[in-house]
C-alpha cells in the first residue's frame, strides 16, 4: 500500500500531456500488487493464490520499468525513494512466495497415500 501512495505521489509532479499515458500505466501497475495479493489470499486453493502473487510480481516488474521509463525520461527527479520501495517490495513478496510453495510442497508430502485393500496386514486377512 506504501508503494501505492509513492506512485500516486510521484505522479501527481508528471506533466499534463503524461496523464493518460505514463501516469496512469504507472498508478494502474502499483494498485494491481496489493489488489491481486488480497484477491489471491482471499481465494480457496493454493495454486490459485500463487497465481495471485505471480501475477503482484508482474506488476511489480511492469512498474519497476515504467519507473525507470520516467526516469529516463526526465519526468521524475527523485525516484530513489520509490525504487528502494519497489526492491523491498519485490523481496518480500518474493519471500511469500517461497513461504507458500515450500507449504504446499511439505503439506503434500504428508499427505498419506490411499490404502491399497491388496496391502492389508497378515493378521488381518
Amino acid at each position: 500500500m506504501s508503494l501505492v501512495e509513492s506512485v500516486y505521489r510521484l505522479t501527481a509532479k508528471f506533466p499534463d500531456s503524461e496523464r493518460f499515458g505514463l501516469v496512469s500505466q504507472m498508478r494502474r501497475a502499483a494498485v494491481s500488487v496489493p489488489s491481486n495479493i488480497a484477491e489471491g489470499a482471499a481465494r480457496r486453493s493454493t495454486s490459485e493464490y500463487l497465481r495471485s502473487l505471480s501475477i503482484a510480481r508482474g506488476s511489480l516488474a511492469e512498474l519497476d520499468t515504467q519507473i525507470q521509463i520516467a526516469s529516463r525520461l526526465e519526468l521524475s527527479t527523485s525516484s530513489a525513494g520509490i525504487e528502494d520501495l519497489l526492491h523491498r517490495t519485490f523481496a518480500r513478496l518474493n519471500a511469500l512466495l517461497l513461504a507458500i510453495e515450500k507449504r504446499s510442497i511439505e503439506a503434500r508430502s504428508f499427505e498419506s497415500p490411499t490404502p491399497n485393500p491388496e496391502s492389508r496386514p497378515l493378521h488381518a486377512r
